[in-house]
């Protein structure tokens, strides 16, 4: 049994042991950063090369609807082995990958095969990360001072985080990659408009405002990018509107390809329907920013009470305390 070394500790937990591994993360965090800063690399490139890829795919006639696809696992060898192995268990289904995937598109990752990794992370991240803190604690006993209740729930947090991890990182990359699509939407919809009123198809307005937003709003101007390359080569060009509200969690690219599809079956004016999207979005942009303002007081509270009020008073009363102390223990400047 390891028992736990002599020192200050902090709920269980060894002051110093603490203390370096906070340094070891902080170090980490600088080495990070400066090797960020110098390999600063353009990711238009990479950009280029996923659209690419999607313009070789289309003109080969890979691409189907994402609701009618029966083989949803492109077959590679790690994707075979890991097919192979969840299999086994029966944990792959059909139902489970299409889910994963449009999770993926909307996360911006273009990988499908990634799906089956993910499934297999779920799988493997309990059992790892479970091990390694029962083993800590049940065997190695690292905090022989815990109690049986604090021991489980430790082992319980482990075996959620493992499980619930992969999928807590998707939603992460989804929900920042959607808040940066909404905020690019009203002036992606206002060159819509100036693009179709001088006379453009849906194809090269959709193309021009992507190479337009590219650097402002990089996320919709690759997927402005890759619905106007499938409504070049795509047969069916509802497909191509339909993939767009596919590959973005939001209801407002929703009622833009709604509007779009409705344009292009009635031909109903397209420049006229997009303008009163554009306000519309506008207007919940501008109340959607009120709303956070007005949250802000709120919010400011508690710092306000504990980090900016205490130091206020030590500054405005110290000064006086000093000098009322000083006067009831006789030791001010006029005493002898």
């Amino acid at each position: 049994m390891l028992t736990q070394p002599a020192g200050p500790t902090i709920l269980g937990f060894d002051v110093v042991f603490i203390g370096t591994l906070l340094i070891a993360v902080a170090a980490a965090a600088v080495i990070f950063a400066i090797y960020t800063a110098i390999t600063v690399r353009d990711p238009m490139a990479k950009r280029v090369k996923a659209l690419g890829e999607r313009r070789e795919q289309l003109k080969a006639g890979i691409a189907v609807a994402p609701r009618k696809r029966q083989s949803v696992v492109r077959r590679t060898e790690a994707t075979d082995k890991l097919t192979n192995v969840l299999g086994s268990f029966k944990m792959l289904q059909d139902s489970q990958i299409k889910a994963v995937q449009q999770k993926l598109f909307q996360a911006g990752i273009r990988k499908k095969e990634y799906a089956v990794a993910v499934i297999f992370a779920r799988l493997v991240a309990p059992i790892v990360l479970g091990t390694v803190v029962g083993l800590l604690v049940y065997w190695v006993e690292y905090w022989p001072e815990w109690s049986s209740f604090k021991r489980f729930m430790a082992f319980a947090f482990a075996v959620g985080a493992g499980y619930k991890g992969p999928d807590i990182f998707l939603q992460n990359k989804i929900t920042k990659r959607t808040d940066a699509i909404r905020k690019g939407l009203p002036d992606a919809l206002d060159l819509l408009v100036i693009c179709a009123e001088a006379g453009l198809t849906v194809d090269a307005a959709f193309d021009r405002v992507a190479r337009e937003l590219g650097r402002a709003y990089p996320e919709l101007g690759d997927e402005f990018a890759l619905t106007s390359i499938e409504l070049a080569f795509l047969t069916d060009r509802r497909m191509a509107f339909e993939n767009l509200s596919y590959r973005v969690n939001l209801d407002s690219v929703r009622g833009v390809v709604t509007t779009m599809i409705q344009t292009e079956r009635y031909g109903t004016p397209l420049a006229s329907a997009l303008r009163v999207l554009s306000a519309e979005f506008r207007n919940e942009r501008m109340m959607r920013a009120e709303e956070k303002a007005a949250r802000l007081p709120a919010i400011m509270t508690i710092p306000l009470i504990l980090f900016i009020l205490p130091v206020l008073f030590i500054v405005i009363l110290g000064p006086a305390a000093c000098s009322i102390a000083d006067a009831f223990s006789g030791g001010g400047p006029g005493a002898k």
